[in-house]
């Protein structure tokens, strides 16, 4: 597929996955988030990259569904629509996409992380974001109800009542508030953002990214899960961890006293 609509590179291990349309804000459209499917798929199936790092060319991460051309609801607003189609069929199998990855998923936030741009930007094990980003939950504006993912995502990261404020009354939620509210790692100035976002890539990309893939799918396991499923998830991920290589290069290198060279196998 011939990318249009967003900048896909692979270097060193880590994926970078770019929106590329700086003067809609990087609004998402159905053929932008098809290319961004294909480009999961990519980091998925070819097991070159061993982390993915999203970002938003221009002054956006992203600003939501692109309404004047429908990307909400796939229809020109003359009429009814379902606005639920358009989840149906592309952003959710995108979340689920990214949720799913074997390898760690960085968001870098640049400008307004918003709609459907707010559930992609929190998606991120890591999110980082420059200190003039900010979050939003825009449904209620236009009145329709958080979708993609926000009314699972967010109650967990931020609490309940945080996150229903947050979607009833559609208020920026600036990035100092969303890193005391638990909602991101870190904000840096802005200036640094992407070298501070490349340099966690790096980080995790030389990493045990078997394990990585066992501690991001055994959190999303146990958000709903008892103390007692939680802990044989735990035992189940630990035994897959424990035959890996990199658990025993992890093991000679701290008894050599070296530093680990993790091979993600």
């Amino acid at each position: 597929m011939a990318y249009n609509y967003i900048l896909f590179d692979e270097a060193d291990g880590v994926a970078t996955l770019t929106l590329n349309r700086p003067a809609a804000l990087n609004a998402l459209t159905t053929p932008l988030i098809e290319e961004m499917i294909h480009a999961v798929d990519r980091v998925r199936d070819e097991g070159t990259a061993r982390c993915l790092l999203m970002t938003g060319a221009g002054r956006a991460f992203c600003s939501g569904a692109d309404l004047a051309t429908g990307g909400a609801t796939g229809a020109d607003g003359s009429g009814p629509v379902d606005a639920g189609h358009r989840l149906e069929t592309h952003f959710n199998p995108l979340l689920e996409r990214l949720f799913a990855l074997p390898v760690p998923f960085i968001t870098a936030i640049n400008g307004p992380a918003a709609g459907a741009g707010c559930s992609f930007a929190l998606a991120g094990d890591i999110v980082v974001a420059g200190e003039s980003a900010y979050f939003l939950q825009a449904f209620v504006n236009i009145g329709l109800v958080p979708d993609v993912g926000a009314t699972w995502l967010l109650p967990r990261l931020a609490g309940r009542a945080r996150a229903q404020a947050m979607m009833m009354l559609g208020e920026r939620i600036p990035a100092a508030t969303a890193l005391d509210w638990g909602l991101i790692w870190q904000v840096v100035p802005d200036a640094d953002l992407m070298t501070t976002a490349r340099g966690l890539a790096a980080r995790l990309a030389a990493g045990p990214t078997k394990t990585y893939s066992l501690i991001r799918h055994g959190i999303r396991e146990c958000l709903d899960a008892s103390l007692t499923e939680a802990l044989a998830v735990e035992r189940r991920h630990q035994r897959a961890a424990g035959r890996t290589a990199d658990f025993a290069e992890g093991v000679t290198a701290f008894l050599q006293k070296r530093p680990a060279a993790f091979t993600g196998r």
